[in-house]
């Protein structure tokens, strides 16, 4: 019979990446809910076209009125993507919403001991205690989407987490990676969402730019792979092929190559640890043609660096760096700061920010609150 799937953010570029691998093996596979946050009319079309159990949009404004919606039971609210992460029917959940709203729909799918594919970084970035004690407590299964944590899990595969030494993540280097810091002060949200390798979102993308994103999967893989700060490191690679190293104590070295596409680790995590064959596009090296690699800068790059070190500060640093940074994000892009002004919001609100342990979900959504608002002060100030 095939597996059950729930896709908790089915309209955003992770989800649309996943219906197409589902589609591709609907053999195996059949989607039983799907999610929305805002985008109820597109998730009306998945609705007809996959016909779910579930359908959920969680701005009640923007659900369909009842004369457009395909058959399936529909809900709104916080409560019905909690409802579509345990959904019974499902064994497997994505969760590709974004930002730290996601963080109790991985702790509910988690506590229901379903298999989370995990797409959505900011649940292990803000609370990564508390969803191992979830796994743990609900017997459930965290299998990561992103590419970098994808390829790690694949080499430590080939090699064993206990032989490891170091990890190493690959970094595009975005749009901005051989701009001067001085041209960086007139970068445009139109040329940071102009992604030389990667087509996403407009959040990630511009977290791709500077970095941010980077320090966020740093602080993932803490968590996921149980190394510590100063055994990751971040390369910037061009070119995208190579999406992780693992280098073990022996002095080998694995790598996970492939052309830029989300469809392979989403596919991986279905069906991890086994392999399925797939018609997605094929590895060709004369193709990958040169692969290159640079150290991060940190002055093109200064979010990333306070990234790590609200990781390795712990408690609840973390949490404030991701809600301070997407207040920043949002402001860049409605052109209320400039770019560099990104680095410096996160840098200010950090700064105030006396960590506490994270002991509860409450602690986290308190702590992300009282961030937003210092962060959207600071830029209501510049305006």
């Amino acid at each position: 019979m095939a597996v059950g799937v729930a896709i908790l953010g089915a309209t955003g570029s992770i989800g649309r990446s996943a219906l197409a691998v589902l589609e591709r093996h609907a053999d195996r596979f059949r989607v039983v809910a799907l999610t929305a946050h805002r985008s109820g009319a597109e998730l009306a079309g998945l609705v007809e076209r996959y016909r779910p159990e579930l359908a959920v949009v969680v701005d009640e404004s923007a659900l369909p009125t009842p004369g457009h919606r395909p058959p399936a039971r529909w809900l709104a609210g916080r409560e019905g993507l909690l409802e579509a992460a345990t959904h019974p029917a499902a064994e497997i959940v994505i969760n590709a919403v974004v930002g730290a709203a996601g963080l109790e729909a991985t702790l509910a799918a988690l506590g229901a001991g379903k298999r989370l594919a995990l797409a959505n970084k900011e649940s292990l970035v803000v609370g990564g205690e508390l969803v191992l004690q979830a796994m743990r407590r609900g017997r459930g299964e965290l299998v990561p989407v992103d590419s970098e944590h994808s390829a790690i899990l694949q080499c430590l595969a080939g090699g064993g987490s206990a032989r490891v030494r170091r990890l190493f993540l690959t970094a595009s280097g975005g749009p901005f990676r051989d701009w001067t810091p001085e041209a960086l002060a007139t970068a445009t949200p139109a040329q940071a969402l102009r992604h030389p390798t990667w087509s996403m979102g407009a959040k990630i993308t511009i977290d791709s730019a500077t970095l941010a994103n980077k320090a966020l999967e740093v602080i993932e893989a803490h968590h996921l792979f149980g190394v510590g700060y100063d055994q990751i490191e971040v390369v910037v690679h061009p070119q995208s092929i190579i999406h992780s190293m693992v280098e073990f104590t022996d002095g080998s070295v694995l790598a996970q190559l492939g052309f830029p596409t989300m469809e392979l680790p989403i596919l991986y995590a279905l069906t991890y640890p086994d392999r399925v064959p797939d018609p997605g596009t094929r590895f060709d090296p004369i193709r990958a043609g040169t692969l290159t690699f640079q150290p991060v800068d940190p002055r093109r790059f200064p979010a990333f660096s306070l990234g790590v070190e609200a990781g390795r500060v712990g408690g609840t640093a973390p949490a404030v760096f991701n809600a301070a940074n997407e207040v920043a994000v949002a402001a860049f892009l409605a052109g209320d700061l400039p770019f560099p002004g990104i680095a410096e919001l996160i840098d200010r609100v950090l700064a105030a920010h006396d960590p506490v342990a994270v002991d509860s979900v409450g602690t986290v959504l308190a702590v992300d609150r009282e961030a937003r608002v210092m962060a959207q002060r600071i830029v209501e100030q510049r305006c």
